[in-house]
């Protein structure tokens, strides 16, 4: 019974615990999943975040998910929400990593909200994790990233795991490192 706690109100208690027995909750280290594909990235529109009509530059960005010794995490789930060009949030994404552990987004390039430099939100699901990760995405060469607030909190030479890099006119490439000598910076949000 290693691992189990027994919920209380359900079947025949052991002689003096005080406890029924009988019915048991799963802990998170029993729990099995992660369920993702099931429901929640069936959709791959999910992806174009900003159609034909938006206006701003067109991007497209690889979000690479990688564990702990640089391998993809082919069973994740990311989502991304931004600014449109004019600054205005409301733009949302949400894919399942693929066999490469990559999810690719079409949208446009955000716009600066509230001083901050242009910057994507993300959210990390993944096996083995309790919970979302939050993190942001920014893009390297960016004049405005000596200004950014949240980005001068974090410790200069941490900062480039927060910076996607341009991999082609109008492609970026960001790398989303759960563990490791390279770890992401992540959010307490």
């Amino acid at each position: 019974m290693a691992g189990r706690v027994p919920a209380a109100g359900h079947g025949p208690a052991p002689h003096g615990s005080g406890v029924m027995a009988d019915r048991f909750v799963a802990l998170p280290e029993q729990t099995i999943g992660p369920f993702f594909h099931f429901s929640l990235t069936t959709d791959a529109g999910l992806g174009c975040m900003a159609g034909p009509e938006a206006a701003g530059e067109r991007i497209r960005i690889r979000v690479r998910l990688l564990d702990g010794d640089g391998a993809p995490v082919n069973d994740g789930m990311i989502e991304l929400w931004q600014a449109d060009a004019d600054g205005r949030f409301g733009r949302f994404g949400r894919l399942a990593t693929d066999g490469a552990g990559e999810s690719v987004f079409e949208t446009v390039c955000p716009g600066r909200v509230d001083g901050a430099a242009a910057h994507i939100s993300v959210t990390v699901f993944a096996r083995g994790l309790l919970g979302r990760l939050c993190t942001r995405i920014y893009f390297e060469g960016d004049a405005a990233l000596a200004e950014d607030a949240v980005l001068r909190l974090i410790p200069e030479e941490r900062r480039e795991t927060l910076l996607a890099r341009r991999i082609g006119e109008g492609e970026w490439v960001f790398e989303v490192r759960l563990q490791g000598e390279q770890e992401t910076v992540f959010f307490d949000v």
